[in-house]
């Protein structure tokens, strides 16, 4: 893209998350003003990994103001970089996203410096000199940017450009983004949560707008109606027959709750042996004050939250998290990241994934090109640090477990509006997941929908009406 050139209709160009899950970042332009929509980092399959070196799109300087659905990397892990090479303005999210970036992105950071420093230690980056893509210094840049706005506010953000957010269930702080530009209203679902979600409250309903941005995350799937509690439960007792060791990769924010909550649930009724519980996440045990400050975005108690908690054993030094690599089973080890792609979690695969006797059980999607993507199809090995590892330890996929709507509550939560919008433009999910679901729209809504390409970029239709932001 041009990024001098300025437009004189308002358009919405996808920067990200067109053709993959990951990299969410949406532009707003109406000649005066641009807006994004999170500005996310990519991840999987290597090609998509390389776009986050890659140049932004747009030169940073050109815009004015940046909108964070939520907090999760793929969609907030990319805004140290931006600030870092001339974004000027004002970073917008809910009370919630702004609390978790503040311990989201500054690990971020370090994990990225530390894969760094590994890599030019042990010489296994095709980089001479490898740097991270970006530094705690630059997230703590970038969090200075944050302004917070109240979910149901609207806010003047840029001439002509205000925005509403609305709460989108999935993580703590999620919110879909409602954004009034030139009369026009588009909104952006982020990532939709469930309705039936046994720890995050529901996605507030679809207002009507005159274009509607969805995820598809699960687009051609729908959650198995299989309790996870007792496939947890199956699988905990089969591996401490063996004394062996659970490893649940599960991501610090909203995953890891729900996986504390299910265990807490099994013990309480005594359907899992009390074998030890680590939870090997400093970032999820800081979490756990967020979770506290808001009751009313989960279905839990403060109580209940401290509780799922104590039932863990919290890991926050390295030497700690190299101990449990030495102590062998029967424990439970949950670290993050959810899919594999970093974190702590991998040395501990390195460590039992070898065994037999182990179990790693995946707790959500995995994205195409992860390793939690090559276990959930059947791999033998994984590289990890530049070696390949053997994997023989039982893996289990409990993806019922996810955050996001699948198929069905997508077209449920659509369906509920009193009006349809203009145009449906499908995200944020694999070619597969969002063609199925633009079929879906198409034969069950008979709405305007397409699945648009990466970089592409579409002219806004005029408003019919002037619906509440």
């Amino acid at each position: 893209m041009d990024a001098q050139l300025r437009v004189a209709r308002p358009t919405l160009s996808f920067l990200g998350a067109a053709d993959s899950v990951t990299g969410s970042r949406y532009l707003i332009d109406d000649g005066s003003a641009r807006v994004l929509v999170d500005c996310g980092m990519f991840q999987g399959f290597k090609v998509l990994r390389e776009r986050n070196r890659a140049p932004f799109p747009v030169r940073p300087d050109s815009i004015d103001a940046v909108v964070v659905s939520h907090a999760h990397l793929d969609h907030s892990g990319y805004l140290p970089a931006l600030v870092r090479d001339g974004f000027p303005g004002r970073i917008y999210a809910s009370r919630g996203t702004a609390e978790l970036c503040r311990i989201m992105l500054p690990d971020s950071a370090h994990l990225l410096e530390e894969e760094a420093r590994f890599a030019a230690k042990h010489k296994w980056s095709s980089h001479t000199d490898p740097r991270p893509l970006y530094t705690e210094a630059d997230a703590q840049r970038a969090l200075d940017r944050f302004e917070v706005l109240e979910e149901g506010d609207e806010r003047s953000i840029a001439p002509d450009v205000a925005v509403r957010l609305v709460p989108a269930g999935h993580i703590l702080g999620a919110t879909g983004v409602r954004l009034r530009i030139d009369g026009r209203l588009v909104h952006f679902t982020g990532d939709l949560g469930r309705s039936d979600d046994p720890l995050m409250q529901p996605p507030h309903p679809f207002e009507p707008a005159d274009v509607l941005v969805t995820e598809s995350t699960y687009g051609d799937r729908h959650h198995a109606d299989v309790n996870p509690e007792a496939v947890l439960g199956d699988v905990i007792r089969r591996v401490v027959r063996r004394n062996g060791v659970v490893l649940i990769p599960a991501f610090a924010v909203g995953r890891t709750e729900t996986v504390l909550l299910h265990l807490a649930r099994l013990r309480d009724r005594g359907e899992i042996p009390d074998v030890p519980i680590f939870l090997n996440s400093p970032m999820a045990v800081s979490v756990a004050d967020v979770y506290s400050r808001h009751p009313d975005q989960h279905r839990l108690s403060v109580a209940d939250v401290r509780r799922l908690y104590d039932l863990a054993t919290p890991v926050r030094s390295v030497d700690e998290s190299k101990l449990l690599n030495l102590r062998g089973g029967p424990m439970i080890i949950i670290s993050a990241s959810g899919m594999l792609t970093g974190g702590r979690i991998l040395h501990h695969l390195r460590a039992y994934g070898p065994d037999p006797r182990n179990a790693v059980i995946l707790t959500g999607f995995q994205a195409g090109g992860t390793r939690g993507s090559a276990l959930l199809g059947g791999a033998s090995e994984v590289r990890i640090f530049g070696t390949d590892v053997p994997i023989r330890a039982e893996v289990v996929n409990v993806d019922t477990m996810s955050a996001h709507a699948d198929a069905d509550g997508l077209i449920a939560w659509m369906r509920a509006t009193a009006s349809p919008p203009r145009a449906v433009y499908v995200t944020h999910g694999e070619p597969a997941a969002a063609d199925a679901l633009r079929a879906r729209i198409k034969r069950e809504l008979g709405w305007n929908v397409h699945v648009p390409e990466h970089l592409a970029s579409v002219t806004l239709p005029d408003p019919v009406e002037s619906p509440s932001p």
